[in-house]
């Protein structure tokens, strides 16, 4: 079964979409099969692949709520190995209209559970709350991925989200695991992003992904060509840099591997 890969952050406005759409692409150029799942009610990872609909169609609202197969409801992108679950307006309800259902929590992670298999990557990409679309999302997850904004208010709403994952692995998923911290909207150039970067490598050590995400026109022009950034301009440096994680990514896929291997041979 492919990693389910929760890309979370309560704060809004700090790469999380941006980094499902590019991070997906690039895992999808290195011929990855990769499913990514707009859990957002806004919708705008549904619109950053360029798949708005002008019409009503199913979407990720009707597996959550209705409990309908997802497969009907997934659609080609430009990538031949990336799949999009888009999301529409009515997700905006779900999570009201969650609250009073059995099993609220898990409604995503059985939805998944019939197509995951055939990707080797899911990305979901969760609203700025912690609400219950987030939380069903990181009850379906393997893995926790943070984009943190360089700037002195993303330091303050790190240890809320942290709190939740604690939360999370003691109620609903044991196995969740922090797959690591992105920092997002990097300018180096300034002292602030430089010592904002500085206090999260010091307290999440070598969570902290190596590749850091540069402040870039051509990342936020690309969405609205309904484009990710290799399509776009892959020449940019942002689009290198997501190339860049898009590898740190599998090298923990093949670090987990091989750690599952030397648990195996030790207990046999």
């Amino acid at each position: 079964m492919g990693r389910v890969i929760a890309i979370a952050n309560q704060k809004g406005g700090v790469g999380k979409t941006t980094t499902a759409i590019n991070l997906g692409a690039s895992l999808a150029a290195a011929e990855r099969k990769v499913l990514v799942v707009d859990a957002d009610p806004q919708g705008n990872l549904t619109s950053g692949l360029g798949r708005r609909a002008a019409a009503k169609r199913p979407s990720l609202y009707d597996a959550l709520i209705d409990q309908q197969p997802l497969e009907p409801i997934l659609l080609p992108t430009d990538l031949p190995h990336l799949t999009l679950a888009p999301s529409d307006r009515n997700l905006t309800g779900a999570e009201v209209e969650l609250v009073p259902m059995l099993a609220r929590e898990f409604r995503l992670k059985e939805a998944l559970a019939a197509v995951a298999p055939r990707y080797d990557y899911v990305l979901v990409d969760c609203p700025p709350s912690l609400g219950l679309l987030t939380v069903n999302a990181l009850a379906a997850a393997d893995r926790l991925l943070v984009p943190l904004q360089c700037e002195y208010f993303a330091l303050e709403g790190i240890s809320e989200l942290v709190n939740t994952l604690g939360r999370v692995q003691r109620s609903l998923n044991p196995a969740l695991e922090l797959e690591g911290v992105l920092l997002t909207m990097v300018d180096e150039r300034t002292n602030l992003a430089q010592q904002v970067a500085g206090e999260i490598r010091g307290h999440f050590k070598d969570r902290v992904f190596r590749t850091a995400i540069p402040r870039s026109v051509r990342l936020g022009e690309a969405p609205s060509f309904g484009k990710p950034i290799l399509l776009y301009d892959i020449k940019s440096r942002g689009s290198e840099a997501y190339l860049d994680l898009a590898k740190e990514v599998m090298a923990h896929e093949k670090k987990g591997s091989r750690e599952g291997a030397l648990r195996t041979t030790a207990g046999s």
